[in-house]
């Protein structure tokens, strides 16, 4: 199958139950462009209209919007549109032993830091013996990634609403159930555990998929996922490559997922955080996400 393009509608409202005063926003809904992802057009509308908005990248990479909405208001909404074309991606090899895929000052400076873990901590031992069992010695890279992700497929219940962003790894792991950004920060920890570079990947999933092929779950929704990092050398490859694996679905990701923003852990790409200047005692927010095919 050759490359799928997606028109993307990812809309949040929030309501308060007085009067905004002032509102700064930050966001991260810019698809990505990569090798294998291309971002054909994006918009990103306001409402009410920010007095004063700017863009740029952050330290990875990632395009920020920041905004700062100064009309009085009860109803915030910001919504992104984009139209993202994405490649299936290339043929996987795999013959390297995991060992020689942790990355050093010498074979990969970029991914250390990939490879540390958060603070406050999230590797516990619990979690490292865990991913002990699919990383025994001299066992290639990604048949070990595939087995941790169909593990934690089999072993974690997804149930919506159990956990939040703030949400521990070891709570996750000792209570086994989450949703997509739990299994996936699951995911880096362990490969964190063994030495290996892994980064959080904010996206999509396409809503619609292909003929054929079964829903997965977390479409109509942001998605989340881990992507685990192959040094230049691995299977003859001209350069790195980070390979995206999706716990919540049991298969690495392919044409059907669209990035937009990476990082160590969630908290560095939220989709939208900010501040607000109010007396409300209460508010509400309302997510929606369509990612529907287009014919290319």
């Amino acid at each position: 199958m050759g490359a799928r393009r997606y028109r993307v509608l990812h809309s949040t409202i929030y309501g308060y139950s007085d009067a905004v005063t002032s509102s700064y926003g930050r966001a991260f809904l810019t698809p990505r462009e990569f090798p294998g992802q291309r971002l054909l057009g994006h918009e990103v509308h306001i409402d009410p209209v920010p007095s004063d908005r700017s863009v740029g990248a952050d330290v990875y990479g990632n395009t920020t919007l920041y905004f700062h909405v100064t009309a009085e208001h009860t109803r915030l909404e910001v919504t992104g549109e984009s139209t993202v074309e994405v490649e299936p991606p290339p043929a996987r090899t795999d013959s390297m032993p995991w060992e020689k895929a942790r990355p050093t000052d010498r074979n990969g400076p970029l991914a250390v830091e990939f490879a540390l873990d958060l603070n406050p901590p999230e590797i516990i031992p619990e979690v490292a013996a865990y991913a002990a069992e699919s990383f025994p010695p001299g066992r290639p890279l990604l048949a070990a990634v595939a087995e941790l992700t169909t593990r934690i497929h089999a072993d974690f219940t997804y149930e919506s609403g159990s956990t939040t962003v703030s949400t521990r790894v070891a709570d996750v792991f000792r209570a086994r159930e989450g949703v997509c950004q739990d299994f996936a920060r699951l995911g880096l920890a362990c490969l964190r555990s063994q030495g290996l570079a892994a980064r959080y990947v904010s996206g999509y999933l396409a809503t619609n998929p292909p003929p054929g092929k079964p829903r997965l779950v977390g479409a109509d929704a942001t998605h989340a996922w881990a992507a685990v990092w192959l040094p230049g050398e691995f299977g003859g490859l001209s350069g790195d490559r980070w390979i995206g694996f999706d716990p919540t679905n049991d298969k690495f990701a392919d044409e059907r997922y669209v990035t937009l923003a990476w990082g160590r852990d969630y908290a560095d790409v939220p989709p939208l955080r900010g501040i607000i200047y109010t007396d409300a005692k209460k508010s509400t927010i309302r997510v929606s996400v369509d990612v529907a095919p287009i014919e290319v």
